[in-house]
């Protein structure tokens, strides 16, 4: 069973989605639904996931080392 849902769109976007659609052969609900279908189950990549293997530590013999050795120990 389907259920209504409002959505909030720019008001100069509304001809454009239509028109979309209308080309498409299919209504502005199919191509919402089907996006929301074809988003990842879960929660997806967690922020540590996203920037592990990103960043190197600074070695002791280097000058960043060195920099936030002051700083911060």
């Amino acid at each position: 069973m389907k259920n209504k849902l409002t959505v909030a769109i720019e008001k100069d976007l509304i001809p454009k989605a239509k028109s979309y659609a209308r080309s498409h052969g299919t209504s502005l609900s199919e191509i919402i639904e089907k996006t929301f279908r074809s988003l990842p189950e879960g929660r997806g990549i967690s922020f540590s996931g996203r920037w592990r293997g990103k960043f190197t530590a600074a070695r002791k013999n280097e000058d960043r080392f060195k920099k936030l050795a002051e700083k911060y120990l």
